[in-house]
């Protein structure tokens, strides 16, 4: 696998991420069967790509940027989906989790 190969998978792990996190507020305590089903898929998925992405990808960038991915999209939906705060100190910690995820993609070398 090639490095840019990797920076995608390892996006869509991220996005797995948000997935199975927003997924966890529907699941009400894995009560209701395809919400919780839904979500543990999103888990497995997320695990999985982010394994096939450290096949080229630093163990180190590919955590945090997969983490970032997750903390920020989550952040962004718990605002658009449950009305949660829209601060604006809320939201330049985000852009500085941000600025963190670019700049770990900027200094990893191809």
């Amino acid at each position: 696998m090639n490095t840019p190969q990797a920076w995608l998978i390892l996006f869509l792990a991220g996005l797995c991420e948000v997935g199975w996190a927003v997924g966890l507020k529907y699941t009400a305590g894995f009560s209701p069967l395809w919400p919780s089903v839904g979500t543990l898929a999103a888990m497995g998925a997320s695990v999985v790509l982010l394994g096939w992405s450290l096949k080229a990808l630093p163990l180190g960038t590919a955590y945090a940027v997969w983490t970032g991915i997750g903390a920020v999209g989550t952040a962004l939906l718990g605002m658009m989906l449950f009305d949660e705060s829209r601060e604006v100190a809320r939201l330049v910690c985000i852009g500085l989790i941000v600025a963190g995820i670019v700049g770990l993609k900027l200094v990893t070398p191809d």
